[in-house]
């Protein structure tokens, strides 16, 4: 199949190897292969399968372990769906001995197809329901007390909202970001020229057609009522907490956060976006925070904000924020942008 051809073609070119130490799997686990590569990988998926086929090691009939008692929820990206989006890491998550999940959401199935498979388009806090009501579903079929997120892009900004304003905190463990946006971006100057049509009445068709589309795409920009809502204090902060955490409202009480960034980001300005200031971390919050930026790891690593969903060094690092207490060396890999 063509899957099998592209995965070939990797294979020849180096992109597609089990890297030594990565997916050192528990015995009990089974194994699925994993190809480190994003781009041509997620678009054979997209042409072989829809929206609602789980990746390879995904939505397996599953019993958490003691080692991981929580089932990982996998978030995709706007645009994506969690065929394509999770190619890479489903499967290396299943071979380390994780029961995954993964959901599309966000996506209009009455639309024909491809226009049915592109996720994300709705509002995120429509979106952040359906994500509420799917891991329900997960708790219900594995009667694990709680889960862990990991989400890409969109799937690193929504699933704060469900965190923070649909009880999603009572129930998740861990929320991993990749190349997240959970203060907004600028996207290279869009979100100020957004602002200033707003500011003059230019912009009220202009969002009605976007929004006739892709309800959440202006919800990214910096200072979107979307962000605004997501970044402001907790009702429980007092003034000097708000004073000095000033996006304390991104960090819910009693979830650990990591967020994983790339400085080759070219759709999240500034890439830091989804960094929660660690000052915030710990005190009566009880709140986890680590930043993490590929590169400060491995000078090697040329992830953009495609790739990084298919990052040896970001995978690893994604291991180390489910398990913080049996923490893995890093391995330091080059990875391509878009490519992987």
């Amino acid at each position: 199949m063509l899957r099998e051809a592209v995965a070939g073609l990797l294979l020849l070119v180096g992109g597609a190897v089990v890297w030594p130490g990565l997916a050192s799997a528990a015995p009990s686990a089974p194994h699925y292969p994993v190809v480190w590569s994003f781009l041509p990988t997620a678009i054979v998926a997209a042409s072989e399968n829809g929206p609602d086929v789980p990746p390879p090691g995904s939505d397996v009939p599953c019993k958490p372990s003691a080692e991981h008692p929580y089932p990982v929820v996998l978030v995709h990206g706007l645009a994506a769906d969690q065929n394509d989006n999770w190619q890479t890491m489903a499967p290396f998550l299943a071979d380390n001995g994780y029961c995954v999940y993964s959901l599309t959401y966000g996506n209009d199935t009455s639309e024909p197809r491809p226009v049915d498979q592109i996720g994300g388009l709705a509002d995120m806090a429509t979106s952040a329901r359906q994500l509420a009501a799917f891991v329900d579903q997960v708790l219900a079929e594995t009667h694990a007390p709680k889960v862990d997120i990991v989400g890409h892009s969109e799937g690193g900004t929504m699933p704060d909202y469900y965190l923070k304003f649909l009880g999603g905190s009572k129930v998740v463990a861990h929320f991993v970001m990749l190349s997240g946006v959970l203060h907004g971006t600028t996207l290279w100057g869009l979100s100020d020229l957004y602002a200033l049509g707003a500011a003059y009445g230019y912009s009220a068709e202009e969002s009605a057609l976007v929004a006739s589309f892709c309800a959440s795409c202006t919800e990214f920009l910096v200072g979107s009522s979307f962000i605004t809502t997501l970044d402001a204090p907790n009702a429980h902060a007092t003034a000097d907490e708000a004073a000095t955490c000033p996006y304390d409202g991104a960090a819910v009480d009693g979830v650990s956060y990591t967020s994983i960034a790339t400085e080759n980001d070219e759709l999240v300005r500034p890439y830091t976006s989804d960094f929660i200031d660690p000052r915030c971390a710990g005190g009566r919050f009880g709140i986890g925070v680590d930043n993490i930026v590929v590169q400060d790891q491995c000078h090697l690593d040329e992830a953009d904000h495609l790739a990084i969903a298919s990052d040896p060094v970001a995978a690893q690092d994604v291991l180390n924020a489910l398990d913080p207490a049996h923490p893995r060396r890093v391995h330091c890999t080059l990875t391509l942008p878009a490519v992987g």
